[in-house]
């Protein structure tokens, strides 16, 4: 379903037309009713909208006499030979001749017996596909191909001009459907009600709805076609982004959250736990969060940087604000690894303070979980830090006033919520070091305020990458070795855990032991994922003090490590990562005032692959970076965004149409701005809750 579904009945007949069921347009019936439920289409409203999966030309008709080998194009001719033939061995070929008076043409099936019921002698069928040639005639193999006549009447409808085709299922040929469609659009398309304002079409320079639905399916011409799928694409960025602007009204006007006051005072003494100058960028920041943080407004702020550019001192310096306004606050990290790095982070910084804070983990023993639960919702803790562990029914909170989600791409919308419930309204803070495209901004994250850090700590390390080709193993490792002899430290990270037979990825236990041969003079560690928690802590803390010269990991190490004396970053089998991926292992190491190599081995088998190492060698912007991950994978793969609420667009692609997303945006946000609550809109808002329900967190809004 797309955001341009409609399904409940309102309360004018033009709608009610809408919803009437799909069995009652002429060409339907009980039959195909049920065939085309398949599709998602039981109303008259989901047959307007069944988007083709293409069209095609056919006022471009090609005379068989001058088909060109090699090249697509569309014939159209009469049957006058069609032999069905058993094959020696197995299968059947099935052989026709279309004649046009210019030439004859054969067309080829290989193993489908049963099209030689549906292409006849004296059928007239247009026939489409890649010439090739055959005993001295043009053949198409495996044409797509349809009979027509010269009415278009029910047997196939219309099937000339330019001609939709569309998704089927077994049962329903394009004919059938284009027949359907047609009669839906001669009965109904008046009824379509155009939800937009006139203002804003005229502004937009868009058309009709009922026109842009007509010509979706029949355009007249290229340009008509165009017109109508970039209405349509409109149409349903303008309802989400209408959703957005309600969602972040309704969460504005909720109140209820603490009032937390930054004075000077307590913005000194924060200041001063740190052992370093905040950046000019990371000062920005608090400004926003102290805005934001002193009304009863609950914040719901996106903070954006780099690997490395100091989001966790805005979330420290966040949570004792909180904590200095006698409310708790929590943190929660997506693996027990960044949790302890927060943790012993936190440790250090409060190591003279009155703050009372605690870790709780999937890790933690049962008997500790228990007395941190106890102290979190008797009041006597300020700061919990913890992973899924938080949002579990046994964890409550007195007084929870600020939540803080880190690397929050790894959690669902579901999650999110469920940690926000622990308190009533309160602030929120969500980070992510896999910087965001603007177009992923405004929609996953189109209710949020966005702050960025753009730039890092002074006296950062650029880091230097380099592709390395299996001929050159051997030079890097000898590299690798100088660097080790200089007093240097180096992560080797795999992408699988243990090796298969069925697998030539290599691992990291296996490797390990090779590196161990290797390197016999360094010592080597290994962490992953599956290691119990003691173990994998051990593992860390012999390399964190420099007893460990290698650290052998999955991507376990992905976020949450901080070892300054690291400068050596070796990833195999990186054609198999992605290139967020990529750059966040990249971003532990530059850390110290040493200069840093990330080695990339790998051998990529597709061009992409290929383009993501090329990338990843050329730039070290966070940005850039992911707007290339962003158009080599696509909005539903970026981070697993199905979960992060991201919407299912029908016509809409927020990579192409990112220009058309931002006009959207600006005039839907206006529009609430204007119409609070969209009192003055009432339909339109029904159409909106609807579009999006289940999606949303929008029951509430008034």
């Amino acid at each position: 379903m797309g955001w341009s579904t409609l399904k409940r009945p309102s309360d004018t007949r033009a709608s009610q037309a809408l919803c009437t069921n799909v069995q009652y347009v002429r060409g339907v019936g009980p039959q195909y009713a049920r065939l085309i439920a398949r599709l998602g289409i039981e109303t008259v409203h989901d047959l307007l909208y069944h988007k083709p999966r293409g069209w095609q030309d056919r006022t471009q008709i090609m005379p068989i006499s001058s088909a060109a080998q090699g090249e697509s194009a569309m014939f159209a001719g009469t049957v006058t030979d069609a032999r069905l033939k058993k094959m020696r061995r197995r299968g059947s070929l099935l052989d026709a001749l279309i004649d046009d008076s210019t030439g004859q043409m054969a067309l080829t099936w290989f193993n489908q017996p049963y099209i030689a019921e549906k292409i006849r002698v004296g059928d007239r069928v247009l026939a489409w596909g890649r010439v090739t040639s055959y005993q001295g005639l043009p053949q198409i193999v495996s044409p797509e191909f349809e009979t027509i006549d010269d009415e278009g009447d029910e047997a196939g409808g219309p099937h000339q001009g330019i001609v939709p085709v569309y998704p089927l299922t077994e049962g329903v040929t394009n004919r059938r459907m284009r027949f359907i469609i047609s009669n839906c659009l001669e009965k109904y398309s008046s009824s379509l009600e155009d939800f937009l304002d006139a203002a804003i079409i005229e502004k937009r320079r868009l058309v009709p709805l009922s026109q842009a639905i007509r010509h979706l399916h029949f355009p007249p011409s290229e340009k008509a076609r165009l017109r109508a799928l970039r209405r349509l694409k409109f149409d349903e960025l303008f309802l989400f982004e209408a959703a957005m602007a309600l969602r972040r009204e309704n969460i504005t006007r909720a109140g209820g959250a603490p009032e937390i006051k930054i004075t000077e005072r307590i913005d000194a003494r924060i200041r001063r736990l740190f052992d370093f100058t905040l950046t000019p960028d990371q000062d920005a920041v608090i400004r926003d969060l102290a805005a934001d943080l002193a009304s009863t407004a609950p914040m719901n702020r996106l903070l954006q940087g780099d690997v490395g550019s100091g989001k966790t001192a805005i979330a420290i310096y966040a949570m004792l604000s909180a904590v200095a306004a006698r409310s708790q606050a929590a943190l929660m990290a997506p693996t027990g690894i960044l949790a302890e790095q927060h943790y012993r982070t936190l440790s250090k910084l409060l190591r003279e303070a009155r703050v009372r804070f605690e870790l709780l983990t999937g890790g933690t023993p049962p008997a500790e979980k228990t007395r941190i639960r106890r102290l979190a919702a008797a009041g006597e803790l300020d700061i919990l830090i913890g992973t899924h562990s938080l949002i579990q029914e046994s964890v409550d909170f007195s007084r929870l006033g600020l939540v803080v989600m880190d690397e929050q791409h790894k959690f669902g919308v579901l999650q999110r919520a469920r940690l926000k419930s622990k308190g009533t309204s309160p602030h929120s803070l969500v980070m992510t070091a896999t910087p965001i495209p603007r177009t992923l901004t405004l929609t996953v994250f189109g209710d949020l305020d966005v702050s960025v850090i753009a730039t890092g700590p002074p006296g950062r390390k650029q880091v230097s990458t380099r592709w390395v080709r299996p001929e050159q193993r051997e030079e890097a490792f000898e590299f690798i070795r100088k660097k080790l002899s200089e007093g240097r430290q180096a992560f080797f990270v795999y992408p699988l855990i243990e090796g298969s037979e069925k697998s030539d990825v290599r691992s990291a236990v296996e490797t390990a032991q090779e590196l161990k041969e290797l390197y016999r003079e360094f010592t080597v560690e290994v962490v992953t994922g599956a290691m119990d928690s003691p173990s994998r802590e051990s593992a860390m803390n012999e390399f964190r003090s420099g007893r460990a010269h290698i650290l052998v990991a999955t991507v376990v190490i992905e976020v949450g490590i901080d070892i300054p004396n690291a400068s050596i970053m070796v990833i195999e089998n990186a054609e198999r990562f992605g290139l967020s991926q990529l750059h966040q292992l990249r971003g532990r190491i530059g850390r110290g005032r040493h200069r840093s190599w990330c080695l990339l081995f790998g051998e990529p088998a597709t061009e992409e692959a290929r383009s993501r190492l090329e990338i990843m060698s050329e730039t070290s912007d966070g940005f850039r970076i992911a707007e290339e991950d962003l158009r080599l994978r696509g909005p539903g793969e970026f981070f697993g965004t199905r979960q992060h609420g991201l919407p299912e667009f029908k016509f809409a692609d927020i990579i192409e149409d990112w220009k058309l997303l931002i006009a959207a945006r600006e005039d839907a946000f206006a529009m609430v701005e204007a119409d609070p609550g969209l009192a003055r809109h009432a339909r339109f808002k029904e159409r909106v809750l609807e579009s999006c329900r289940g999606r949303l967190d929008l029951v509430e809004t008034g």
